[in-house]
């Protein structure tokens, strides 16, 4: 097939295709839907999962693509039913033809009212048409400018992890180009933004425009613009392009605010209460974490009625039980934080490797001792030593876990009471990390 653009085969060809599009158009729309329902549910629960876990980098991840996602299941779905209607206006004008008002036998003042309005039937496909058209190119063009924004915020996180925050560095590069770049992505967002939503009114003015192209330039590589520029600049040039980007930004607008609307069934009582005293809720209790999407607790307990004379007890490991240990005891912090994003492959000489090992070991066990020395518990008013191993749960999940004797508390309700030390200068101050209501009887 010749690609010349320029060739007449080469438009005639494109020409024939733009008069089938809508067949291709259907065939991806269905085969795109079924596949967002089918990861909508899971880019969810692993949001979720990640956000409890307080996982940042993965929260994010799973957050761009959720409302990645949610755009495209909401453009695609409108596109089906108006390319629906499109095909149904066709098979109604094979069978009717166009319009004719004199046969409705109307007053003057409605055929007139109705003739302006509606001028013909073929219009009304023609609308149609350009509006199933322009809306499913629209429909990953919003997704270029999701993957956009996000390229631009991994792009600040970055310049404050590896720049800014960055000991190694001189101070000179740390806090002078890190600030300086930091200021810049700023000032470049904030610009790039407002030539958008403008329409490209910077671009318009001689001198404005020479300030404003390097900054342009620049950031056509941050948010990767250079792959979909060509669509962008052909809606901004169709005033019928302009006015559906027009139309659907208030339509987002409104599924946002009646998206965040909730039903309140009373003034006292919330299903998303913490446990305390005089409230269970599920996500401490083992044998109640039953469906897919539900995630635990900071503390996990195997049932609201404990029958045996030992209470099982985990708490899901999260990032900040390590800043919390770290900040207890300082010299277990190592010198290169190797937490976040790291690859799996690894080159490191052999010399070294056991007595390295060995180091590790040992610290490894001096961290779990550390978290043995933070956390501890009460029942009612009687203490507890914790005796918490790290371990992983049915689920696979990362935590610590203990067992506590309770064969010496009398039968009936009792509150377990997770507490936490935390050092202030010269003193130890404690907090209640964690309620749990559970019957005790035993068999």
């Amino acid at each position: 097939m010749n690609n010349d653009y320029k060739s007449p085969a080469f438009r005639k060809l494109l020409d024939s295709l733009q008069q089938q599009s809508w067949e291709l158009e259907l065939l991806i729309s269905g085969f795109a839907i079924f596949g967002l329902f089918t990861a909508y549910e899971p880019l969810k629960i692993e949001m979720l999962n990640a956000e409890n876990e307080r996982q940042i980098y993965s929260f994010v991840v799973h957050f761009i693509a959720l409302i990645a996602c949610s755009i495209l299941l909401f453009n695609l779905l409108l596109h089906v039913i108006l390319r629906g209607l499109w095909i149904g206006a066709l098979g109604l004008r094979y069978v009717s033809g166009d319009i004719e008002f004199d046969k409705l036998k109307y007053t003057d003042k409605f055929k007139n009212y109705l003739s302006k309005k509606i001028v013909s039937f073929d219009r009304y496909i023609g609308s149609l048409e350009n509006y199933c058209s322009v809306l499913f190119a629209i429909s990953f063009l919003l997704i270029f400018y999701v993957i956009a924004l996000a390229l631009v915020i991994i792009c600040f996180v970055l310049i404050a992890n590896f720049i800014i925050d960055n000991e190694t560095l001189p101070r000179w590069i740390s806090q002078g180009v890190g600030i300086f770049l930091m200021i810049f992505l700023v000032i470049g967002m904030l610009l790039t933004f407002f030539d958008f939503i403008t329409q490209g009114l910077l671009k318009r003015n001689k001198w404005v425009a020479k300030v404003y192209f390097p900054i342009y330039w620049i950031f056509s590589f941050v948010t990767l613009s250079f792959l979909y520029r060509p669509l962008v600049y052909n809606f901004l040039d169709n005033k019928f392009g302009k006015r559906l980007i027009l139309l659907l930004t208030p339509i987002y607008v409104c599924i946002l605010i009646l998206a965040s609307f909730t039903y309140e069934k009373s003034n006292y009582l919330d299903a998303d209460r913490d446990s305390s005293s005089i409230f269970a809720n599920k996500e401490n209790y083992q044998d109640l974490l039953t469906e897919e999407g539900d995630l635990p607790g900071e503390i996990v307990i195997p049932s609201k009625i404990i029958r045996t004379p030992y209470l099982p007890v985990f708490i899901p490991f999260e990032e900040n039980i390590e800043d919390r240990i770290f900040a207890y005891d300082s010299t277990i912090k190592p010198e290169k934080d190797l937490r976040g994003l790291s690859s799996d492959i690894q080159i490191t000489g052999s010399g070294n490797s056991w007595k390295n090992r060995r180091q590790r070991d040992s610290l490894r066990k001096r961290y779990v001792t550390l978290f043995n020395e933070i956390y501890s518990f009460k029942i009612d008013t009687l203490k507890f030593d914790s005796d918490f191993i790290a371990t992983t749960n049915t689920k696979g999940q990362l935590g610590f876990e203990t067992n506590i004797d309770i064969r010496e508390i009398s039968e009936g309700k009792h509150l377990l009471i997770l507490r936490r030390f935390r050092k202030v200068k010269d003193t130890t101050e404690t907090y209640i990390e964690a309620e749990i209501p559970f019957w005790h009887f035993k068999e």
